[in-house]
């Protein structure tokens, strides 16, 4: 598991990772896991505590399976079903990558969407995406194999938002087109997790793949200023919450509020959710 440019994670950066914008507080711990108690808000002097699944002990992962059902999902696994999804939107198959044998080969041409009516590549960029319970966020970003810890190239990731990324990489042309077309996909990149540990972890992820592609892309780290405007969307766009209820973690009357980046606006999920299972 490559973590070379976590250097680069400040105090400043890491305050924003640990925000809660429902509560306008941290992010709770939400397990018991650590000896902490699990309503407490996690601070900075904490995170060293926290550990990826595949670090915990074999105990603590047979406990957290069993209690709050977490089981992480392996890469290849991701890389099948996000395929699937990909192959509905752009109504064929094998877009980013073949899979084979528990493995994948990337597709090395650039991805075509002339032949797709009434589609874009921007259009495929600002798609919303949600991982549920996403824990570490495999679905999404693809740094690593949450089974092996194996690092994986950006090329060569896997997750929803890896593919949106690779997509502007591949159509545009100077940083500011880059960046603008950066920030849409991340904007509307979702996800939501209980365990606060996982949560973080999440967040952290996704910056990190926004720092290493900008790494990868143009051979430099970017500034503190961007990078924070990144961070502050992932803290909106994966958030903590009870996905039974709709609220924040040990606050039944608190539902999670979310941001529209499209229509500039705060709102409430479960209003969301409502409206699409026509719940009043």
């Amino acid at each position: 598991m490559q973590n070379d440019l976590e250097y680069i994670l400040d105090n400043d950066i890491l305050s924003i990772l640990l925000k809660d914008r429902t509560t306008s507080k941290n992010i709770i711990w939400a397990t018991a896991s650590y000896g902490i108690n699990k309503y407490e808000k996690i601070e900075i002097k904490n995170l060293y505590l926290i550990k990826p699944r595949l670090e915990k002990d074999k105990k603590e992962q047979q406990t957290r399976t069993k209690k709050k059902a977490e089981v992480f999902t392996p890469s290849w696994i991701c890389n099948e079903m996000n395929n699937n999804v990909t192959d509905t939107w752009f109504g064929r198959k094998d877009v980013f990558n073949v899979a084979r044998d528990k493995k994948w080969q990337t597709n090395r041409d650039k991805i075509v969407f002339s032949n797709i009516e009434g589609k874009t590549w921007q259009d495929y960029v600002s798609s919303t995406v949600l991982e549920i319970t996403c824990g570490e966020v495999p679905f999404l970003v693809s740094r690593y194999d949450t089974t092996t810890g194996e690092y994986i190239k950006p090329f060569d990731r896997i997750g929803l938002l890896d593919r949106k990324i690779r997509v502007v990489n591949e159509n545009t042309f100077d940083y500011n087109d880059w960046f603008e077309s950066i920030l849409e996909a991340y904007k509307s990149t979702y996800g939501y997790e209980y365990q606060g540990d996982n949560l973080f972890i999440a967040r952290k992820n996704l910056l990190l793949t926004f720092i290493e592609n900008y790494h990868d892309r143009f051979d430099d780290i970017p500034s503190k200023e961007d990078i924070m405007e990144i961070a502050k969307i992932i803290s909106w766009n994966i958030w903590q919450m009870d996905g039974l209820k709709n609220v924040v973690p040990n606050a039944d009357e608190e539902y999670c509020r979310i941001k529209d980046w499209k229509n500039d606006k705060v709102v409430c999920f479960d209003d969301i959710v409502s409206k699409k299972e026509g719940r009043k």
